[in-house]
């Protein structure tokens, strides 16, 4: 796939943010556009949130705006709306990106050029140059918030969360196990917390909480697994701790498709895309008894819970093509 000049880097990110950030506002007249701050967290449950819309944070000053902002929205939620919230737009923030002597977009986004175009340096932006940094502004995101949930469950200030710190969190508890709450209380269960104790010590350091949080993304094999058998009992209609054709299709193989070029054509008809199903099922069928476990789960589980590296490939992707389509 072809690469980025600055220029046409420029010209594609400048609308995108425009796009991104867009919002009338009363003040100003229709030809102007105004940038306001917006983000994709949720208080939901971290593999809920991996399944909604996914974009990367671009650029490492809007998204610690976005952060410190979040920062606040978890305060209030955590300790109760503050006398403050009514302001809850940030002017102040939104003020500054919009504000052409203070946060110029196209300066901005040419000094962060140089940053992404790294391997090689050679004035172009690559599919591979832009993934990483997708994939490196996500995890700078996707820490901080672990570090801020960290300091709220690690009591006692040792630098570890034990399973006795770590409750779930009241909005979970006042769902319970009602699945059509779309939370499930068993995900915060111990077995969760244990899988992601890489160490074995009984406490999580920070890490390992990262990954307890943002299993998707975890190189623990234990945790991995733990997420194949997490997949199981979602699906385990039998109760027999193993999976079906049918428990497997069309529900976890339409996962999978999604995100599989070899599987994610569209013009099968429903007899072709049952014989893929029934193929990629025997396939990890190893033992060849007609059932899926969830060690047999392994090779495709990244595919059922994408990771976030997969998003910033897949975002890099997409504005390659935009760029190819106004060259």
């Amino acid at each position: 796939m072809g690469k980025l000049s600055i220029f046409i880097y420029i010209s594609i990110f400048s609308l995108l943010l425009i796009l991104f950030f867009h919002t009338p506002s009363r003040r100003i007249t229709p030809r102007h556009r105004r940038l306001r701050l917006r983000s994709n967290f949720t208080f939901n449950q971290p593999l809920h949130r991996q399944q909604q819309d996914h974009y990367a944070p671009f650029d490492p000053l809007i998204a610690n705006i976005q952060l410190r902002r979040e920062d606040e929205e978890w305060q209030n939620h955590s300790l109760g709306p503050s006398q403050s919230d009514a302001a809850d737009s940030h002017p102040e923030w939104e003020e500054f990106i919009n504000d052409e002597d203070r946060f110029n977009v196209t300066e901005r986004l040419s000094s962060l050029f140089p940053n992404i175009d790294v391997n090689p340096t050679d004035g172009f932006i690559s599919v591979e140059e832009l993934t990483r940094w997708n994939w490196q502004q996500a995890m700078n995101a996707a820490l901080h918030r672990t570090e801020r949930e960290f300091e709220t469950h690690d009591e006692d200030r040792d630098g570890f969360v034990s399973f006795a710190e770590y409750e779930p969190p009241s909005w979970v508890m006042a769902a319970g196990s009602n699945s059509s709450s779309g939370y499930d209380i068993g995900w915060w269960n111990e077995e969760h917390f244990n899988a992601s104790d890489a160490d074995g010590n009984g406490a999580l350091d920070m890490s390992e909480f990262n990954d307890f949080l943002h299993p998707a993304d975890s190189r623990n094999p234990k945790l991995l697994l733990w997420l194949c058998r997490d997949v199981v009992r979602e699906r385990d209609n039998s109760k027999d701790g193993k999976l079906s054709f049918s428990e497997f299709s069309p529900a976890i193989f339409d996962l999978v498709r999604r995100v599989d070029e070899d599987y994610g054509s569209l013009s099968w008809d429903d007899d072709q895309m049952e014989a893929r199903a029934k193929k990629m099922f025997l396939e990890l069928d190893k033992d060849e008894d007609g059932y899926l476990s969830a060690t047999e789960l392994l090779p495709v589980i990244g595919k059922i819970h994408p990771s976030e590296a997969y998003y910033a490939k897949q975002q890099a992707e997409y504005i390659i093509s935009q760029a190819h389509e106004i060259e």
